[in-house]
């Protein structure tokens, strides 16, 4: 059973790539929900691989709607208006997820990058009143409008690289990454649903496992920290934001798993930027649900499918709603144990 469990850290550890999805407009680089189970564990050196379908469905009203409509250009600068309004977003996202396990270590530790590659779909609308005073060189004059905005995307997301450290200490286990976004995935200031998030970003972070093999009992923590550049459409700068990961569960058999997990996210540090018009604008969400996993061989590889779901609360200036992960990963399976040799006794 310990074969099967180291095996099946290193599928897990496939299994949650950091992806972006765009916190201008309430939406984080981060997607919570990333680091799961056994995401500190060591991993089989070599090539793995694993396939991901993501979908959520939120929606958000009050000031993350007067922020999408500022996005996109929607919200003269010399309104002064209250908005009466609702964003409803549902998003579909195959991503790749391609990792390399370096044999060799790397300060006492294992070594690994990986690069997740993004094509999805994205439709988001958005339906409301904006009642207000519109400033104007002839004096204050009375404004009333209603938007029903509705935006659909396909295409390529951001790239992601990242890179990681673990270390295994018998039941306890440590890692520490850096993770990025390229900006080079579909989007457009002016509308209203994107699969890029238009601006660069650097996370970084460090996690633990406490993970008992004769058991089968595992719980597994990463937080970590982003910090996001300026988009250059827009001149807007969101703040640092925190999130924390986590996920437990319990191996029922070999190749059976299943569990809890959970994130919560916070925003610290208030957006900016010339193009910063809805002010401090700090985000927050947490999120609980269940998971389940089955292990199995796949030729001489090892397989792994997973499913878990979030249901999200507690949400301020964000969408918020429920999401759900499929994956299925690929990995060199663990090494069989050796043999020590039969020592034979001979007696006269």
């Amino acid at each position: 059973m310990t074969r099967a469990f180291v095996a099946i850290a290193l599928l897990a550890a496939a299994s949650a790539p950091t992806i972006a999805a765009a916190d201008e407009t309430g939406i984080s680089f981060w997607l919570p929900g990333t680091f799961g189970s056994l995401a500190a564990t060591p991993q089989q050196p070599g090539w793995s691989a694993a396939a991901i379908y993501y979908h959520t469905s939120v929606s958000a009203g009050g000031d993350v709607a007067r922020s999408r409509e500022i996005q996109i250009g929607r919200f003269p600068a010399n309104l002064t208006a209250t908005v009466n309004a609702n964003v409803n977003a549902h998003v579909d996202l195959g991503l790749l997820n391609a990792t390399y396990v370096f044999a060799t270590p790397v300060l006492g530790g294992q070594a690994s990058a990986s690069l997740i590659g993004i094509y999805g779909a994205n439709t988001t609308s958005l339906n409301g009143s904006l009642t207000g005073t519109l400033t104007t060189p002839l004096g204050p004059l009375p404004f009333s409008r209603f938007d029903s905005i509705s935006d659909s995307v396909t295409g390529f997301g951001d790239l992601i690289p990242q890179f990681a450290l673990r270390w295994n200490a018998g039941v306890n286990n440590y890692m520490t990454y850096v993770t990025g976004d390229i900006p080079v995935g579909a989007y457009q200031s002016g509308r209203l649903a994107n699969i890029g998030i238009g601006h660069g970003a650097i996370d970084a972070g460090g996690g633990y496992t406490y993970f008992n093999p004769q058991t089968g009992r595992e719980f597994s923590g990463v937080l970590g920290f982003t910090y996001n550049f300026e988009n250059p459409d827009t001149k807007y700068q969101s703040g640092v934001d925190m999130h924390f990961d986590w996920g437990a569960s319990q191996f029922l058999t070999k190749q059976v798993q299943v569990g809890l997990v959970g994130y919560v996210y916070k925003q610290l540090g208030c957006d900016s930027g010339s193009g910063d018009r809805v002010g401090c604008f700090r985000s927050q969400v947490a999120s609980i649900g269940p998971q389940i996993g089955f292990i199995f061989p796949v030729g001489d590889m090892q397989g792994y499918l997973n499913f878990k779901g979030y249901g999200e609360f507690a949400a301020e200036n964000r969408p918020a709603g429920w999401n759900a992960w499929v994956t299925f990963a690929v990995s060199p399976a663990a090494p069989p144990p050796a043999v020590t040799p039969t020592k034979h006794v001979i007696t006269k």
